[in-house]
């Protein structure tokens, strides 16, 4: 199984997804053949997404120091 990602597109009332070409050469996709697709239209959250949404005691400057030192000590 392999994972891609792929926007989606206006097709008259529908919405289409473009395989992308390496995906179909390599996996020897034709026209009209049924394939299965596994969907996650949701995104994947990142701490980048909520950072600044959360109230925190500390300062966002410190906050970004601890995190930098607890990866650099390898936790």
């Amino acid at each position: 199984m392999m994972e891609i990602k792929a926007k989606t597109k206006k097709w008259g009332n529908s919405i289409g997804v473009i395989i992308p070409k390496e995906v179909v050469r390599d996996n020897n996709i034709k026209p009209n053949q049924q394939v299965t697709l596994m969907l996650n239209a949701k995104p994947f959250t990142t701490g980048r997404d909520i950072f600044g949404t959360l109230k925190f005691k500390k300062s966002t400057e410190k906050l970004m120091r601890e995190v930098d030192r607890d990866f650099n000590l390898g936790f």
